[in-house]
């Protein structure tokens, strides 16, 4: 299959390719990331396990009037600063930056995660950070564009009603969270 680049952003691609049946396929594509490092973040307190979300605005979504807000776990891109990143570097990057905490222990649980197979050569990589609640080793940053509206620590007996109640108030929900959320609750 060959591939033309449509459009080109610094970025974000967008490219076709031909089909084996002869026709064309539109998608998009992330020029300088070799992989997306997501990581879901497990604060262990002493009532408990917590994990930390970003509550996020996101263009694409508020937009096209999907949601005004979309929840999300630090994730980032892989390779888009230092090409020879490799994704652990980047998971332990991006959750310092984004969480301002720092993994005492992480798992890496799946690579090649697709979040729209359709739309976007893009996979992920997934990884449960496990972290002593009592400290964080830096302040975490917020991103230039806004996209960071609030970081939510939400006890593991209360995810499911938390993600419900978001979602009721007319939220989206990540993919990549969901799936982040898979390998916390079933894949240890």
């Amino acid at each position: 299959m060959t591939n033309k680049v449509l459009h080109s952003e610094k970025y974000l691609q967008l490219k076709a390719c031909m089909r084996e049946n002869g026709t064309k396929w539109v998608y998009a594509h992330r020029p300088n990331a070799k992989d997306i490092a997501v990581v879901v973040p497990i604060v262990k307190k002493e009532d408990g396990e917590y994990v930390l979300f970003l509550i996020t605005k996101r263009p694409p979504i508020y937009s096209e009037n999907r949601a005004k807000y979309c929840l999300e776990l630090p994730a980032g891109l892989v390779g888009d600063i230092n090409k020879d990143e490799e994704t652990s570097d980047a998971i332990k990057r991006e959750l310092e930056e984004e969480s301002g905490y720092c993994a005492d222990e992480i798992k890496i649980c799946s690579r090649n995660i697709s979040s729209s197979a359709g739309l976007t050569s893009e996979t992920s990589t997934v990884a449960l950070a496990y972290i002593d609640g009592s400290k964080e080793c830096k302040k975490h940053t917020d991103d230039d564009g806004g996209v960071i509206c609030e970081r939510k620590l939400v006890k593991k007996e209360s995810i499911f009603d938390f993600i419900k109640d978001f979602e009721l108030q007319g939220n989206a929900i990540g993919a990549q969270t969901l799936s982040g959320l898979f390998y916390y609750f079933f894949g240890k």
